[in-house]
């Protein structure tokens, strides 16, 4: 898998199935929770952790300037 669309395939056919199963298995605490919306969605959030573990950058802030911000 060393494409990043076939990486991005694969882990936004996972949420697909993962994300509504995980919601209605979530305890609640009889306090309102927010669902503020997100710039990025859990798959391309999920994406960009795959493809950053993928290639040998040491942290994280130099994988995400170098080629996430571009």
């Amino acid at each position: 898998m060393s494409s990043l669309e076939a990486l991005f395939c694969e882990i936004d056919d996972f949420c697909t199935y993962f994300e509504p199963q995980w919601h209605s298995q979530l305890l609640g605490h009889g306090l309102q929770t927010r669902k503020r919306a997100r710039c990025l969605c859990l798959s391309e959030i999920m994406t960009i952790l795959g493809a950053f573990h993928q290639h040998h950058y040491r942290n994280f802030k130099h994988y995400y300037i170098n080629c996430v911000s571009i």
